[in-house]
């Protein structure tokens, strides 16, 4: 006899109490953990758009930091995913919603530590890191339980509108952060870190008072996995510190890749990432659960994930290089206003993927995940070819178009396929799956940053001096090839990533005796929005084409994974005892 339950039973169970306390706490659930997500998207997003006025504030010249830029951008991201996955399994062990909180109140911490920075120089660009750090901590917290309380929250039929409810209040805080970060870095760049604070203090505490643990903890007593903490959270942070080192100057390198530390740093972190499996095979209690891998829809779900991430994480910052260091001041916008007008530009994005992940959603409790996750890469993919073959000068529509169709493949990809994983582990399993699902999805954007960083920086070194020596040559600025020949290309890349004029602040440190041999209409046109844009197109141009190629070609595979992930699996109703 076929004894398992039915949607109407199981949805029954939930509003009883027995999956989510009450038929209310799953929009209790809903609401607070999307506050927590919507608070670290803003954070995010609204770092990139006030980095110019952080950067003025402590006193940082962007063409000498390069090094404190991209652990501003990466640290975060590092720190997160080499924590997720043992703050998941602990979450099994001690209670997601415990966890969850904690992580709440300490990025709350370091939101007001941020507001706080006391010093300036190396010495305030240090502790901003540190204190981003402290962030990471708690967002790995948070991160790591959001999907599996969700879970525990709503019926299997409601999950995939849950998470696709979570996943467009992050990427709506993206934008938000945008706008916001452009208002508040104008009065001062302390109120960038001090909005989150209202988020951060109302969610811990509504967390604390509204947010219940489930009884799906394990019954039995379980030992922490220390071996398996301390190889992977070694091997991750080892091995994520070298690729971020790698992109920083090594002796008359442009890069790092040759550094004894860096290389000395991949091959420890890579043995000890290798070690890790056969490590969690053997001991008692395992933080990763290899077993869960044997689930079709959890295996091909995850990787599709990772490869999702490799293939967008890092190009999002190109795109934004692309609009900032070159596209918009060819279009007449100052280097100043740029990151602002970056944001607005890339808004078909966030339309695409707010109007889609919802509905992708309600669509993958009815009919399961395979299909719709498999268009929604097949979208991203051919966005990525679109892009690919535009101009640096393009027409704003096809770009945008592109932009709108990367959305909508990335809404139609995202909810699916979480909620896909999500259903197929058991109520015990949640925290460690979805601290594995942020894993994975949040390595392969560092990985994604080190990958495409990589191939911009390569490209920049071998094109960017000859292309230079061209443009001042034709300017008649001859005279100022062999100091502007010092400017290290990533420093200008970067300098017009932060909203700075790169020539303009060469010219302003050259010798009143070197300018006044230099005619007014060849300054103007040195500095103007059109001569240094034009003259990195011609290096940066070939490298944008190779990534977004990869980019292509990485979404392709993940579609390939998503139409073999099987057909719709929920554990708890397809595995239920009594099932034929």
């Amino acid at each position: 006899m076929n004894t398992k339950p039915t949607n109407k039973q199981q949805n029954s169970s939930y509003a009883e109490g027995g999956g989510g306390r009450g038929i209310q706490y799953k929009w209790v659930a809903l609401s607070n953990t999307t506050i927590a997500m919507f608070m670290a998207a803003v954070n995010g997003s609204i770092l990139l758009i006030s980095l110019p006025a952080i950067f003025n504030g402590i006193n940082i010249n962007p063409l000498t930091s390069f090094q404190y830029l991209l652990w501003i951008l990466m640290g975060y991201g590092v720190v997160t995913a080499t924590l997720l996955l043992s703050f998941g399994r602990l979450s099994d062990m001690y209670g997601r919603v415990r966890l969850y909180n904690i992580g709440f109140a300490i990025f709350t911490a370091g939101s007001i530590l941020l507001f706080f920075t006391p010093d300036t120089g190396d010495a305030g660009a240090i502790e901003l890191i540190v204190f981003r750090l402290i962030q990471a901590v708690g967002a790995a917290f948070i991160f790591s339980n959001s999907a599996a309380i969700l879970t525990d929250a709503f019926p299997p039929d409601e999950r995939g509108k849950a998470l696709g409810l979570n996943q467009v209040a992050a990427i709506a805080g993206q934008f938000i952060g945008l706008i916001i970060g452009g208002l508040l870095a104008v009065f001062n760049w302390r109120y960038v870190f001090l909005i989150s604070v209202p988020f951060g203090v109302i969610g811990t505490i509504w967390a604390f008072l509204k947010l219940k643990e489930t009884d799906c903890r394990e019954k039995r007593p379980q030992k922490i996995d220390i071996w398996g903490n301390l190889v992977f959270i070694g091997g991750l942070t080892i091995f994520l510190i070298g690729i971020t080192y790698a992109l920083i100057p090594y002796g008359t390198s442009p890069m790092g890749w040759g550094s004894p530390f860096v290389i000395a740093s991949l091959v420890a972190g890579f043995l000890l990432l290798v070690a890790f499996p056969f490590i969690e095979m053997k001991v008692e209690d395992p933080m990763f659960r290899m077993d869960l891998f044997r689930v079709r829809n959890f295996a091909f779900g995850n990787a599709a994930g990772f490869l999702s991430a490799l293939a967008r994480g890092g190009v999002m910052i190109i795109l934004i290089l692309l609009l900032q260091g070159i596209w918009l001041p060819l279009h007449g916008y100052s280097f100043e206003s740029t990151p602002f007008w970056a944001g607005i530009y890339m808004l078909p994005l966030t339309i695409g993927f707010v109007v889609m992940g919802p509905i992708s959603g309600i669509l993958s409790d009815r009919y399961g995940a395979r299909w719709l996750s498999t268009a929604g890469m097949v979208l991203v993919g051919i966005s990525f070819l679109v892009l690919a073959v535009l101009p640096y000068d393009f027409d704003y529509l096809p770009f945008a178009l592109a932009l709108l169709i990367m959305g909508l493949g990335n809404g139609l990809f995202a909810s699916p396929n979480s909620a896909a994983i999500m259903n197929s582990v058991g109520p015990g399993e949640r925290g460690v799956a979805s601290g594995m699902m942020a894993t994975l999805m949040n390595s392969g954007f560092v990985l994604s940053m080190g990958m495409f960083f990589t191939i911009i920086v390569v490209e920049l070194t071998d094109a960017f001096p000859p292309v230079l020596v061209s443009a001042l040559t034709a300017a008649n600025a001859t005279s100022l090839i062999a100091d502007m020949s010092v400017i290290p290309p990533t420093g200008a890349l970067f300098a017009a990533f932060l909203g700075y004029n790169p020539v303009e602040m060469i010219i302003d440190g050259l010798s009143p005796a070197l300018i006044a041999n230099i005619a007014p209409a060849t300054i103007a046109t040195l500095t103007n929005t059109v001569w240094f844009p034009t003259t990195l197109a011609e290096a940066f141009m070939p490298s944008l084409g190779l990534s977004f190629y990869i980019g292509a070609g990485l979404s392709f595979v993940a579609a390939i994974l998503c139409a073999m992930r099987g057909n719709k699996y929920i554990e708890e109703l397809d595995n239920a005892p009594g099932k034929n």
